[in-house]
């Protein structure tokens, strides 16, 4: 499953023909904080800082978190993200003492923007565009690199001192204590937090799905020990050419995400799913990493108002739809569940009217599905008597 959606969406970013910003090879400019680390030719990995050729505060382009609430459009977001150059050095995992490396933890740790200077090897060039992490612009070789003094985030900084402290440990702390997640994924990133021994960098990519595994495995041994919800909610949100639906059920957590991609290269109708029963997922979503930044999104709130449920999420992706990384979805279902939900007796009725808000036949998603069709086999309702009556 996971060869045929990333298969899609190599397919989708190769069409993007976006211009980046234009720069030189000497750039002068502001990093929002923002690092980026690769994850090709690892355990040696290209690290390297992203700045904008802009003087000042350019927090906001590298802080997901304020995009949805802030109503920023996928132009807004595109625009930042394009504006970011990335340099990279090749360095070992676990040359943390390495003087570039030092500086990408300074970057990682900091309260606010950071001048910064660099110079390439060559001109930058290229954009680079995924569904595991957020666009960027073009990028080269960094040959020399400095930046202003930097005032580190107060919390992070104590949980970079703590070298005593496990990194899933650490996560959990600056997440009750509501630090944003992009700011903990970047310190997780840069070997800034976990027993000194152990630290090491993680590719960009790698600890988006980390933090948000860690998080969503700590909300859940939390949740199992809550009184399950007393009625079928549904929760909905849409913005950057999506909708999300999820289904919270009066059951012991069990979860499936499906999402639809419906006409965004073409006539294409194309759903991916994945789902867990009460034990947990055992190995590697086969749909990639917005598996777990879903999952940790509804946690988070079953474990806020202290309930458990189980857990059907629908996605669909229209057309217009650009990949913007994962955060698309964690900031998507955190506001979902943030807005006022809707109450229903029954699953079918839940189902019923979740299928009015959708593009594609809901029928389509069951029968894709696996918890969900069982689920409703579960509750003798053959499946065709529930399409045919229904849909």
């Amino acid at each position: 499953m996971i060869n045929g959606k990333t298969a899609y969406l190599k397919k989708l970013t190769s069409r993007m023909k976006m211009q980046s910003v234009d720069v030189g090879k000497e750039l002068e400019g502001s990093t929002p904080p923002s690092v980026f680390i690769g994850s090709w030719n690892y355990p040696k990995v290209y690290a390297g800082p992203m700045i904008a050729p802009l003087q000042g505060d350019t927090t906001i382009m590298d802080t997901p978190e304020s995009w949805i609430p802030q109503e920023k459009t996928q132009e807004d977001i595109i625009g930042y993200r394009l504006n970011l150059v990335r340099g990279k050095q090749l360095v070992g995992i676990r040359d943390l003492e390495n003087n570039f490396v030092e500086k990408l933890q300074e970057i990682s740790l900091a309260s606010n923007s950071i001048d910064s200077e660099a110079e390439f090897g060559k001109k930058p060039r290229g954009v680079s565009f995924s569904d595991e992490h957020a666009p960027h612009g073009p990028s080269a070789l960094i040959q020399k690199f400095d930046i202003d003094s930097v005032k580190w985030d107060h919390e992070l900084e104590k949980t970079y001192y703590d070298s005593d402290l496990r990194a899933s440990d650490a996560l959990m702390d600056l997440h009750k204590k509501e630090v944003p997640f992009s700011s903990m994924q970047k310190a997780f990133s840069v070997g800034a937090m976990g027993v000194g021994k152990r630290r090491r960098l993680v590719p960009t990519r790698w600890s988006i799905t980390a933090c948000d595994s860690t998080i969503a495995d700590h909300l859940l041994n939390e949740v199992r020990y809550y009184d399950l919800i007393d009625s079928h909610r549904v929760y909905e949100f849409s913005s950057l050419n999506n909708y999300y639906a999820i289904l919270l059920l009066p059951l012991e957590w069990q979860y499936e995400w499906m999402e639809a991609f419906l006409h965004v290269l073409g006539r294409e109708e194309l759903i991916f799913s994945d789902y867990e029963e009460n034990g947990g997922k055992k190995g590697y979503s086969r749909v990639g990493g917005c598996y777990y930044t879903c999952k940790m999104g509804v946690l988070e709130e079953l474990a806020r108002i202290k309930k458990q449920a189980g857990a059907i999420v629908l996605r669909e992706a229209y057309n217009g739809y650009v990949p913007l990384g994962v955060f698309n979805v964690r900031e998507n279902v955190r506001h979902a569940m943030s807005q006022p939900y809707h109450e229903f007796e029954d699953m079918k009725s839940a189902l019923n009217y979740i299928s009015t808000k959708l593009k594609l036949p809901m029928d389509k998603f069951v029968k894709q599905s696996d918890l969900l069709k069982e689920l409703l086999q579960s509750r003798q309702t053959t499946l065709d008597a529930f399409i045919q009556k229904r849909f």
